[in-house]
């Protein structure tokens, strides 16, 4: 009796066991398919058995959130973790599951965790670079208000659409239609369907069941004119073709005609894009019509589902679709994108680092290039799941839709008014203003250009004098200001690539004076005119500085004076530099006469030049001839004065050579002019010699009379009938640089 005792357990151990086998491999199946909602109560049995490893505890923690029972998943987690190593993902659900409940603080340990770990994941990166994610996000500030919507259920409401001609509302939900019970193995819930509302009203209306399949009806959008509609679906394939290899129902998008009589849909066809194989739905179009954009689990891709975009062809059908690329896809869950009228794509996503669950995040592109992946904040984010934004016709307020505490239902609709616009490039502003009296000036006229010059944009000031320009980091603009009685003024301003989002700048315009200071400069050789040129104008009697600035792309500078009167005269000095140019410094004597402009550039020579080899350093600097005693070479007062001007351009440019080259005109014999033009070469150089470091920076040579500047030969039997002053063009002195 004893033995048959025994053989009877045994057996029955080995049948529990073999059962026990066969409800794990079930539960592992149904979980392998995202049959969530059927895996629990298999994992739940074995629990207290032999085979409740730490990884079947894990996978039953992801099926109590996906059900949404976060305490649940978080109890099991934590049992799981002590009972040994589960599988690395588990590791960024658990921390999830623990920022959905609020534990911020416990959230980041895992998600340390889940960094050291898997180092390489985008999750984890971005995490481990935003550690200060909360004070970011908060000091992003509110865009939007929020309100819950007055037509939400007792059940999962999301998915809101504004429909132009009968102003509608369309909904996705599971509201319960009939006595039929069909629901989703993912959480129990019933399949998801299309409803409707008139706008303003709590009247819902199931949609059409034309439209409405035995499956789910998810997410859509409308084409530009409302004659199209593009709308998820559940594959709804005869047979085989319905399932994929692991058993899963994929979504498929698909796409109807709209009736504008009645707003009702027929033709409904795939896209080309769908596969049996992999899930592709959450449509939304640009605003020209010309763009889809859509979420797909598809091979290829960088993790769960990615964001895609592919052009919409004339004739309707899809060009070749693209993934959106690792700044903006993870190997979490990035769904449900909405486009907005201005570019701005926004979606919901758990792998970008936010308040809890899917966040919302927006981001905008520009030639292409995705810039400033940005969390959309409170309220709209939660420490649950907010997803599903979409934009009324309006472009300022909308829906999106969330499961967070406090609502009506399992997900509920929530209305939205945006309140601050999202700023990607950088906000230039600032306030035109009275120079004197420091009065706002209303109505004056903001020119914003390029480096180059050219017009980017013409804005008006507001009556208070504000004004705003969107601009670029990293590049120089120019803003040039006009307004009646008031002088232009050009400012460059340069905006740095660590610019904050806003960069203010404001311009103050001075009176047209009764008399003005005004001069161009250009450069001496090509003519051109120079901007970035330093003008410093310096009162001689009084050592007071008159101007100091720079001139503007148009080469140009001004100064109102005051104070001044008819008769009065003006003796400045003024200084003109430039990187690259030589630096001149020239005196200024005006006895006014008149009111008005004074043209500077009309009374004196402000040209600068470039310091370059060849170049005749007397044309760059205000070098007068060099005179000598008829047939000698003793240095004179006068010529000292002027030769001391090129001592001290040597001694700024410390690695000038100066071939200093002596001429004469054609009277007298070649060899005494070549022997007088030699001593007075070198003569002049000697002098700068003593004055100078390294003196043989600068040599002198004498050409006599064979390099006539103008044809006046007097040789032999040829007699030139040039005048005196033609003959002293001839008798000069050169200092031409040799090197730099």
């Amino acid at each position: 009796m004893k033995t048959i005792n025994c053989l009877t357990i045994l057996f029955l151990v080995i049948s529990v066991s073999y059962s026990q086998n066969g409800k794990l491999k079930k539960a592992d199946d149904y979980y392998q398919k995202l049959s969530y909602h059927l895996a629990v109560d298999l994992y739940e049995d074995l629990l207290s058995t032999s085979l409740s490893s730490p990884e079947m505890k894990a996978k039953l923690a992801h099926c109590y959130i996906s059900k949404g029972e976060l305490n649940k998943a978080n109890e099991i987690y934590a049992m799981a973790i002590k009972s040994g190593d589960i599988p690395t993902e588990h590791y960024f659900y658990y921390a999830q599951s623990l920022k959905q409940l609020g534990n911020y603080s416990e959230s980041d340990k895992w998600m340390q965790i889940f960094y050291d770990k898997n180092k390489s994941d985008k999750r984890a990166q971005s995490y481990v670079e935003n550690k200060s994610y909360l004070k970011n996000i908060e000091k992003e500030g509110i865009h939007f208000s929020i309100n819950n919507a007055n037509f939400n259920s007792a059940y999962a409401d999301f998915g809101a659409y504004e429909f132009a001609p009968g102003e509608l509302y369309f909904l996705i939900s599971d509201r319960k239609k009939s006595l039929v019970k069909n629901y989703w193995t993912w959480n129990g819930s019933t399949f998801l369907d299309l409803y409707k509302l008139k706008k303003l009203t709590t009247d819902v209306r199931y949609f059409s069941p034309s439209v409405n399949s035995n499956f789910h009806e998810g997410p859509l959008c409308f084409n530009p004119d409302f004659s199209k509609v593009y709308f998820t679906r559940n594959n709804i394939s005869k047979g085989k073709n319905r399932r994929d290899g692991k058993g899963i129902q994929n979504l498929k998008l698909f796409v109807a005609d709209v009736s504008k009589k009645d707003g009702n849909w027929y033709n409904s066809k795939e896209l080309t894009i769908n596969s049996k194989e992999y899930s592709v739905g959450h449509p939304s179009i640009s605003a020209d019509g010309n763009t889809l954009y859509f979420v797909s689990d598809m091979p290829g891709g960088f993790g769960g589902a990615d964001l895609y975009k592919a052009k919409i062809n004339s004739d309707g059908t899809l060009g070749k679709y693209e993934n959106l690329g690792e700044k903006v896809n993870t190997e979490g869950q990035e769904m449900f994108p909405w486009i907005s009228s201005e570019g701005l794509l926004f979606f919901s996503s758990n792998g970008h680092i936010g308040l809890g669950g899917l966040d919302i995040f927006v981001y905008t592109t520009d030639n292409g290039k995705i810039d400033n992946i940005t969390n959309a904040g409170k309220p709209l984010n939660s420490q649950r799941d907010d997803f599903a934004f979409t934009f009324n016709l309006d472009g300022k307020s909308g829906h999106f839709s969330s499961n967070r505490d406090g609502g009506k239902g399992e997900d509920d609709i929530y209305s939205f008014q945006m309140t601050k616009p999202f700023i990607f490039k950088i906000l230039l502003s600032g306030v035109i203003k009275d120079k004197e009296t420091y009065s706002n000036l209303g109505g004056s006229t903001i020119i914003l250009k390029d480096k180059a010059g050219n017009i980017i944009e013409t804005v008006t000031a507001d009556k208070n004098g504000n004004y705003a320009f969107t601009v670029e980091a990293g590049k120089d603009y120019s803003i040039v200001v006009s307004n009646g009685e008031y002088k232009e003024n050009e400012s460059v301003i340069s905006i740095s690539k660590d610019s904050q989002k806003e960069v203010k700048m404001d311009v103050f315009l001075e009176k047209v004076p009764k008399f003005e200071l005004y001069g161009l400069i250009k450069d001496s050789k090509s003519d051109q005119v120079l901007s970035e040129v330093f003008i410093k104008i310096t009162d001689k009697k009084t050592g007071e500085i008159v101007y100091e600035g720079k001139t503007l792309s148009s080469g140009d500078f001004s100064k109102g004076l005051n104070n001044i009167n008819i008769n009065d005269e003006l003796t400045y000095t003024i200084s003109i530099s430039k990187e690259g140019y030589l630096t001149k410094l020239l005196n200024f004597n005006y006895k006014i006469d008149k009111p008005g402009i004074i043209n500077i550039h009309e009374k004196l020579d402000i040209s600068i030049g470039k310091v370059e080899i060849g170049t005749d350093l007397a044309s760059l600097i205000d070098v007068k001839p060099i005179y000598f005693d008829i047939g000698k070479y003793v240095i004179r007062k006068d010529a000292a004065i002027e030769l001391e001007k090129i001592v001290k351009v040597m001694n700024e440019y410390p690695n000038m050579v100066i071939e200093l080259g002596s001429h004469t005109d054609c009277r007298s014999s070649k060899e005494f002019n070549l022997k007088l033009s030699t001593n007075r070469a070198k003569a002049s150089a000697d002098y700068i010699k003593k004055k100078i470091k390294n003196p043989e920076r600068i040599y002198g040579k004498g050409f006599g009379e064979s390099k006539l500047k103008l044809n006046c030969p007097c040789e032999g039997t040829i007699k030139s009938n040039c005048s005196e002053e033609e003959h002293q063009k001839n008798r000069r002195t050169e200092f031409i640089i040799m090197k730099m």
